[in-house]
């Protein structure tokens, strides 16, 4: 029998102040919840027959109610909010089935499944929190997360956040616009301020915050960020490919960019899809991704333009950029992981090797006018590693022009669908065998296509999802589905 799998939680920030919280229980467990509770100037009252020793001056000191008994559901009237920490299950049980029977949000330690709302482990640094929760199914687990960021963050971001509240209102009147404004956190942030206050010359950090907002007026420059988006793993973006998406007012992005990928954006960017789609008129959806750049960057916007693996490896980076020179746009690349290298990687396909290949072709199977066409008697040289790019239409094609100009059909050759990602697949066969063998497990785009002695390796060095499907396997489970019959 599977474990209930954690539940997909809303994150929601408090405002308890004044409001009514019951707490049942009165061990440690309890202590600790009321002490937060307390941190956030909630109205507590505990319900218990044997109060902790911890919690004995909160109550001398009227700072929590104790109400010396066993719980009853008409002590939740008045509550916003309800803990159930008793070390009874069966109490937490009626505790959590009184508080749904009013609608209140219960909080029930240690049982994940009883619990409408679960308490998150906190960093936190003045004002800002950090919050993380794992639904109650691995506690330990943000508790370790928790241990890691109250080191990575220091409490300079207690009085920087303090700063920033002092300036609200003045930012806000000075920088009406939300782009302006955003600009100016930028360039704060990656500033003198922080450095200033680590050594605690917080007067120095405020006039500068101060300075850069007098100096920090008008309507913002708008520019584009072109950026490569890798193969699909998001943990293959680059750091400054991360930075630059929490930055971005439009993502305009292709369409087989990951989900996962912009889910790492800014969440309220307007995300905008641009791909291509095949039979499509790929001219004129290009002409309005150049027109769409323009369009935001003019009105101001960080556009990051949102490409597959690399902008300038078949991307038509070059074209984009063209035309916003032309219109005296602004604009920044960030290099993306293109395919060659992050499919080949996945595949355990190395691009060189000293025995096998001491050079490496990038080509594209596809020009603007159709079949891209190139020097074949040359790529049908040996000690070298060929890469296509949008070659799955075209496999037939390809195999049949590298034949005739004197490549051996033994060649090994692989394809790599979806590299990178979980539904990754490995065709590895020869070149006389590659097209039907794709043919017959239906491979679809995107998918790379290697050709070479290092193809090989794939069935040897493979790390990274299922194994490579070869002729040798395909045989094996035709020989399977036929005995099933």
């Amino acid at each position: 029998m599977q474990d209930t799998p954690a539940p997909s939680l809303f994150p929601l920030f408090l405002d308890l102040r004044g409001r009514r919280v019951l707490v049942v229980g009165g061990g440690d467990v309890a202590a600790r919840k009321v002490t937060a509770l307390l941190d956030a100037h909630a109205e507590v009252a505990v319900v218990t027959p044997a109060l902790d020793a911890s919690l004995a001056p909160l109550v001398r000191t009227q700072r929590i109610h104790h109400l010396d008994t066993t719980f009853a559901p008409h002590q939740l009237d008045d509550a916003w909010l309800v803990v159930a920490a008793t070390d009874d299950p069966t109490v937490n049980r009626a505790v959590a089935e009184a508080a749904a029977a009013r609608r209140l949000w219960v909080n029930v330690v240690d049982d994940a499944e009883l619990a409408s709302a679960h308490l998150p482990a906190r960093v936190q640094r003045g004002p800002l929190q950090i919050a993380i929760s794992s639904g109650g199914s691995a506690p330990m687990l943000a508790r370790h997360l928790r241990e890691q960021l109250e080191a990575q963050f220091d409490e300079s971001l207690a009085t920087l956040a303090q700063l920033f509240v002092g300036l609200r209102s003045r930012l806000r009147a000075r920088l009406p616009n939300l782009s302006n404004r955003r600009a100016y956190f930028r360039r704060a942030l990656d500033g003198r301020v922080q450095a200033l206050l680590r050594r605690g010359d917080t007067p120095a950090a405020q006039t500068l915050l101060e300075a850069e907002l007098e100096q920090h007026t008008g309507t913002p420059r708008g520019r584009v960020s072109l950026v490569g988006a890798g193969p699909g793993d998001p943990g293959l973006l680059t750091l400054r490919a991360l930075r630059v998406l929490n930055e971005a007012d439009v993502i305009l992005h292709d369409r087989l960019v990951s989900t996962d990928v912009l889910a790492l954006a800014r969440r309220d960017a307007q995300r905008i899809e641009v791909g291509k789609r095949v039979g499509g008129n790929h001219d004129a959806t290009q002409q309005r991704i150049h027109a769409l750049m323009i369009e935001h960057a003019r009105a101001g916007k960080h556009v990051v333009r949102l490409k597959g693996g690399d902008p300038f490896v078949f991307g038509r980076g070059g074209e984009e950029l063209e035309a916003l020179r032309a219109q005296s746009i602004d604009y920044d690349v960030v290099p993306g992981i293109t395919a060659a290298v992050a499919c080949a990687a996945h595949a355990g396909i190395p691009l060189t090797h000293r025995a096998h290949a001491q050079s490496l072709r990038i080509l594209t199977a596809q020009a603007k006018a159709g079949d891209a066409e190139h020097d074949w008697a040359a790529l049908a040289q040996p000690g070298q590693t060929r890469v296509f790019y949008m070659g799955v239409s075209g496999l037939v094609r390809l195999r049949e022009r590298l034949l005739a100009h004197g490549l051996p059909a033994t060649t090994p050759a692989a394809l790599v669908e979806n590299g990178s990602l979980p539904q990754q697949r490995v065709i590895a066969a020869t070149l006389a065998d590659l097209p039907e063998l794709a043919r017959d497990h239906a491979i679809q785009a995107p998918a790379l296509m290697i050709i070479g002695e290092v193809a090989a390796l794939s069935t040897r060095l493979h790390w990274f999802g299922s194994l490579p499907i070869t002729p040798a396997s395909a045989r094996c489970r035709n020989d399977d589905l036929a005995r099933a019959a």
